[in-house]
């Protein structure tokens, strides 16, 4: 058994704060995204960290959540078996909390932990509604993380926007910490949700040191989670590294592999996909009318799935060894 729960994620984050590395945590959508960061994973001797949006669940169960997490979470579950390093799975910005009360109600080892997005909230709220899953969870007596935002990060996650950053004040973070008893706290920094350019983003690397010492200096340490990472510079993160930053969210990134990688195999065999000039188009009929026909060594979903799935090892393999977590499986 590789799929674990949230105590043995807490040994990772607990590894992760005390050797200072981060832990790449990875949307996926569909399954050759997921078998690809696993793939990935292993080759680079480091566990892994799946993410499950609200949306991505939909679409996974065909607009109910529900039957898609249950879909996604079994799949990386049996998949999961096939590798010796640890995989865990975190449900990413979650803001129903009826959606979150049947995710701690599954009888399931997952989800291993679960991100709940109060942050669009004044204080006072999102402190409540952080306090209220992270009881849920302790009346459940379950083992799942609870992972909590404080500031907001600019752009687009699944269905959140922000159109400003507002940086985490590290008193306010020290207080919510205390008052929510959340294992986990994402901050806002200056990075930005989508498509964003390192050398552009206004990161203030001062914040995540100021939060981290705060709440070191409080009894409170605990792992800090960057989101909206795609477009950062490798030096900004391994700067960031440095002050409690122990999850790293990848989720653009992926996106754009995956459609980059498809796109460029398809266009490389076009001639084998496409009717030649003067071949009529006949798509319906299977151009039965014409000598022309599609090669299925190229049009078959699983070629170009394997494509993508190699791609997002590769892509995994090497943000692992940026963000450090490369070598560093507690299961191998």
């Amino acid at each position: 058994m590789t799929f674990y729960g949230g105590d043995e994620l807490a040994k990772v984050y607990d590894d992760a704060l005390a050797e200072g590395f981060g832990l790449v945590a990875s949307n996926v959508a569909e399954p050759n995204v997921l078998v690809g960061l696993m793939e990935g994973a292993a080759r680079v001797d480091s566990d892994l960290l799946l993410q499950l949006s609200s949306g991505a669940c939909s679409f996974a169960g065909n607009g109910d959540p529900v039957a898609g997490l249950q879909a996604m979470g079994t799949y990386a579950e049996l998949v999961a078996d096939q590798y010796d390093v640890g995989v865990f799975l975190n449900m990413d910005h979650q803001t129903d909390l009826e959606f979150v009360r049947t995710q701690v109600g599954l009888d399931r080892r997952f989800p291993s932990s679960i991100m709940i997005d109060a942050s669009h909230e004044p204080f006072e709220e999102n402190v409540a509604t952080t306090r209220e899953v992270v009881e849920m969870v302790a009346e459940a007596e379950t083992d799942i993380l609870v992972e909590a935002e404080l500031g907001r990060i600019k752009g687009v996650e699944d269905e959140i926007v922000a159109d400003e950053a507002f940086y985490t004040d590290p008193e306010e973070a020290v207080e919510f910490v205390d008052r929510t008893g959340c294992d986990l706290l994402a901050i806002s920094v200056g990075t930005q949700h989508g498509v964003a350019k390192g050398k552009d983003l206004e990161l203030r690397p001062d914040i995540a040191r100021d939060v981290h010492e705060a709440l070191e200096d409080h009894g409170l340490s605990i792992p800090l989670v960057l989101h909206g990472s795609s477009g950062i510079l490798p030096e900004q993160l391994q700067e960031l590294l440095q002050y409690g930053i122990c999850k790293v969210n990848k989720d653009t990134h992926y996106q754009y592999e995956y459609t980059r990688t498809a796109f460029d195999y398809f266009r490389e065999h076009e001639a084998d996909l496409l009717p030649p000039e003067g071949v009529a188009d006949d798509r319906d009929d299977f151009f039965n009318e014409s000598a022309w026909a599609p090669n299925k060594d190229h049009f078959d979903p699983r070629v170009s799935g394997r494509a993508i799935r190699e791609r997002i090892a590769e892509v995994y393999g090497g943000l692992a060894e940026v963000a450090g977590c490369a070598g560093e499986s507690r299961y191998v």
